[in-house]
């Protein structure tokens, strides 16, 4: 009798330990990050922010020397995929302004399952569904808006200064958008960026996305100052060079967690 009673007792332990068990692994598979996306720039590794704005501190790939008075783009479609194809989509776009030090985080609505996610992406700019024309009130006051005659919808990027030619000062304005082929006739001119992979295990992340702005001007294509300065929004080729430069400028940086 004492040992079937025992017998009885080691499977009610057995039984409970399963449970709490069970229950663990639930709340380890429930549990959810709201995660925020953090940009930071620097031009070959040296910091840059508004404080380094108009002065000649930046040396590009052709060797120009240029200075930088405005910088602003627009992000959208971030999204966390993993290895078994599962991908999280986040809501929303972002207009990072470092000239005005706006925007340069980007605080997510969605609660995402926490575990290991293989890469992070998001849209430089529009993709060809959402880059139309006065659809974003917020974007049309802060006169973001791409002109009609060059295709219309958004600005992926403003990024103005001075470079120098035999020592005087020119004008640049590096305007990223839709590329216009002909008289009515544009291409889009949007990427998707591909950033390594986090794993996120706890409340809260914050993710860096670095930006090198010096990978805006030598990969795959040396740019030079002296052919391609203003003007650049209804020329062809300048918007392709731009859209396939941009594709090397981002990369993951820290990804600090708390609960």
């Amino acid at each position: 009798m004492k040992s079937i009673s025992l017998f009885k007792s080691f499977i009610l332990l057995l039984a409970m330990g399963l449970t709490f068990v069970a229950c663990d692994e639930d709340v380890v598979e429930d549990a959810t990050t709201t995660v925020t996306f953090s940009f930071t720039h620097n031009f070959d590794g040296a910091d840059v922010t508004a404080s380094e704005f108009n002065v000649f501190d930046f040396i590009n790939a052709n060797n120009d020397t240029l200075s930088i008075s405005k910088l602003r783009y627009l992000v959208s479609d971030f999204k966390l995929f993993n290895a078994n194809g599962d991908t999280v989509s986040f809501a929303g776009y972002n207009l990072v302004d470092v000239t005005n030090s706006t925007g340069l985080s980007f605080v997510t609505t969605e609660e995402v399952p926490q575990g290991t996610y293989t890469g992070i992406s998001f849209v430089f700019g529009f993709d060809s569904v959402s880059n139309v024309s006065n659809a974003y009130a917020d974007l049309n006051v802060a006169t973001w808006n791409w002109p009609d005659m060059l295709g219309g919808g958004y600005h992926f990027m403003q990024m103005e200064g001075k470079y120098l030619e035999n020592d005087v000062e020119m004008p640049y304005a590096y305007h990223n958008g839709t590329a216009k082929v002909s008289d009515g006739v544009f291409e889009q001119n949007y990427f998707t960026a591909v950033l390594g992979g986090v794993t996120l295990d706890k409340a809260n992340a914050d993710i860096e996305v670095k930006m090198n702005i010096a990978e805006w001007y030598k990969n795959p294509t040396t740019w030079d100052f002296s052919i391609y300065n203003i003007m650049l929004m209804p020329n062809y080729a300048a918007q392709k060079i731009m859209q396939a430069n941009g594709k090397s400028v981002f990369s993951l940086g820290t990804v600090d967690q708390t609960n």
